[in-house]
Order: structure tokens, then C-alpha cells, then sequence
């Protein structure tokens, strides 16, 4: 079987397609199928579509982008699957897919990992926001031969418009990437969060309970990010988000956070920090939200927080205790190994193309 990918952004650079299907690509010659891979969105406009400005040249980069996608239609008679995650084409209705599906009749595996069908486009591209076209991903659904979700909230949307939508979960690449176990005998204890910009405003409910600790215990809040937090806590530390040193910077954490908001937007979250921080050994905190709750088991490789309390209580706990830090993460470790591996969905992964 030949296996087209439509895609958003070029390989190697998104988590979304990274960590969704990327990691899987070189299963599918050992189950004689054969794919092309092409993104929508160039290099050079990747270098710079989540900054702020560069409008023109963001412009000619989705014309370009568009360009692409038509003289790309002369491949898809040869596709007996298209992949397309999230979307064929940023903005706008849903041609491309009605044409692969309609016109060509091609069978559509459609991927998506966010509730992106609610809009959440950041400021910096606000423009793009009112063309957006979201409602267009119940009409994909319709349209789609199996619809893989990162969760079950985003299956159950899903399911709306097409019953043949399955939980394909966000995984972790646990033998060539996460592939290393936090030692928790430390004599600096760090509590972490990685994100990017736009989802640092999770972070506000945490930092009271931050404050509090800081009077008590000597730790740092190590963050994370493409952007520097500002945030009013002593403990804040801060390393730029590197792909390259990536493993080794969250090996730094001793506890891992990931709150959330309980929102329509929150609840498609598919708890890939939790996911990074448990295959590296190390113990998630986690708000109740998404996919949290089904990856982390409270008490045994983390805690689920809903409340300022079970936030200090929880991270308390971990603070002073290291063995309980080092069986938490064991734990996690094997969640991740067990259910949330590339390995362990390698089967569920291929089974999209059957």
C-alpha cells in the first residue's frame, strides 16, 4: 500500500506530527507500505510563523503553500491511504480533502491531537484566526475512512459524524529518544514545566502554591520554553526550549507539572508533558483535565491536583522524600513503557491503514 501524508509543517520540527506519526515511519516499509510525506508550510515560513510580524512574507508562504498542494493532486491517484493531520490546508474550506475524497475517492486516515474545532489561534497570528475555517473538521470526519484521536474527548467528537474513530494516543519514543531514568538522589531539587509560550498561561494556578513552598524548601522552578516566563517566584529558573538538548534538560526535573484549566479547549489536551516527564522517571503532577487522568494513577507514579492543596500537598511530599521520588518515577517509567510507547502502539498505529 502507498501511503500519502499531508501534513501542516515540515518534518522533524512540530511535537504534533513528531510524536503522532513521524516516529512510526519506519514501521510502515517493514509492513510493505511505501508513503510520501509533504507539508504545507516551507522551511523558511516555519522559521517564522509563530513571530511576530513578517505578515507579507507569511502571506506568499501560505500562496506558496496552496501552489503546492494543487500540483500535488497528480500524486494522489497513486495513494491507496491520504494521512492528513489536523488539516491539508491552514485556512480556508475543506477542498483539498472533498477533492481527495469525493473526486479521487481515496480512503482519508485523519489525524488530530487538539479540539480544533474550537478556536485558539494565538495573537501573534490573529488575522489567520477569521479564516481559519474550523467547523470544516466535522465535514473531514464525515468524509474520513477512520479518524485517529488522541484521546477519547476528541474520539467522542468525532463520533459525531463518523463511528469509525479510534484513540490513537500520543506516544513516546522510549528506546531511541526518552530513553533515559532520572536518578532522584540529587542534592538540588528542581520542579519543571516545559511548554511553549501560549500555554504558560496554565501556569498561574500553580504559582501560589510555588510561593508557599519557596518559604519552606530549596528548590527551583526550572521552566522550559521557546519564551522566558515572567513570573513573581525567587525559585524561577529558565532554559530555552533546544531540540537538541531537549532529553537532557528534562532529566534536570525531579517532579514534573502539567496544570491545565478545565476547558473545552484543555479537555483535547492529550497529556504529552506528563507523557515526557513519566518516560524519563520522573513523577507527574497533573490537573484533572484531558487526557491527564487516564495516563497518570494517583499515588502511584504522581499525583492528580485539583485543587491549591493537592498541589502543595502533593509536591510536598515528593520535596522531601527521595525514595518516594524514585518509586513514583520507576513507576512512570513503566506506565509510559507499558501503554504509551511507540513500541506498545506500534500494532494500533499500523492498523490505521488496514
Amino acid at each position: 500500500m502507498h501511503i500519502l501524508f499531508l501534513v501542516p509543517y515540515p518534518p522533524g520540527k512540530a511535537p504534533s506530527q513528531r510524536f503522532r506519526f513521524e516516529q512510526y515511519l519506519h514501521f510502515l516499509p517493514e509492513a510493505d507500505h511505501t508513503y510520501q510525506l509533504e507539508s504545507f508550510i516551507s522551511e523558511e515560513i516555519w522559521a517564522i510563523l509563530y513571530k511576530p510580524g513578517h505578515g507579507l512574507t507569511k502571506a506568499l508562504g501560505i500562496i506558496g503553500g496552496f501552489l503546492r498542494r494543487l500540483l500535488l493532486l497528480a500524486a494522489v491517484p497513486k495513494a491507496d491511504f491520504v494521512f492528513i493531520h489536523r488539516e491539508a490546508s491552514p485556512i480556508g474550506p475543506p477542498v483539498f480533502e472533498w477533492i481527495i475524497a469525493k473526486l479521487f475517492g481515496k480512503r482519508i486516515v485523519y489525524d488530530f491531537d487538539d479540539a480544533i474545532w474550537i478556536p485558539n489561534t494565538s495573537a501573534a497570528n490573529s488575522i489567520v484566526a477569521g479564516v481559519k475555517w474550523h467547523h470544516k473538521v466535522g465535514s473531514i470526519c464525515r468524509w474520513a475512512y477512520k479518524i485517529s484521536c488522541g484521546n477519547s474527548y476528541l474520539r467522542d467528537y468525532a463520533r459525531q459524524f463518523n463511528p469509525n474513530a479510534v484513540v490513537n494516543p500520543t506516544t513516546i519514543d522510549t528506546v531511541n529518544l526518552h530513553n533515559q531514568v532520572k536518578d532522584q538522589r540529587t542534592d538540588k531539587l528542581v520542579i519543571g514545566w516545559t511548554g511553549t509560550h501560549s500555554t504558560m498561561k496554565y501556569l498561574e494556578q500553580v504559582v501560589p502554591v510555588l510561593a508557599r513552598l519557596e518559604q519552606h524548601y530549596d528548590f527551583e522552578f526550572r521552566v522550559i520554553s521557546n519564551q522566558e516566563p515572567q513570573l513573581p517566584l525567587r525559585s524561577l529558573g529558565f532554559r530555552p526550549w533546544r531540540k537538541d538538548t531537549e532529553i537532557a534538560d528534562l532529566l534536570t526535573f525531579n517532579v514534573g507539572l502539567m496544570p491545565l484549566e478545565d476547558d473545552p479547549w484543555a479537555k483535547g489536551k492529550c497529556a504529552f508533558k506528563a507523557l515526557q516527564y513519566m518516560a524519563l522517571g520522573v513523577p507527574a503532577l497533573v490537573s484533572p483535565v484531558g487526557m491527564n487522568s487516564e495516563v497518570v494513577t494517583e499515588g502511584v507514579d504522581g499525583y492528580i491536583c485539583a485543587t491549591p492543596e493537592q498541589w502543595y500537598n502533593g509536591l510536598e511530599k515528593l520535596l522531601r522524600d527521595h525514595e518516594l521520588r524514585t518509586r513514583f518515577g520507576q513507576a512512570a517509567r513503566a506506565t509510559i513503557e507499558a501503554r504509551f510507547s511507540v513500541l506498545a502502539n506500534r500494532d494500533n498505529f499500523l492498523a490505521l491503514f488496514a
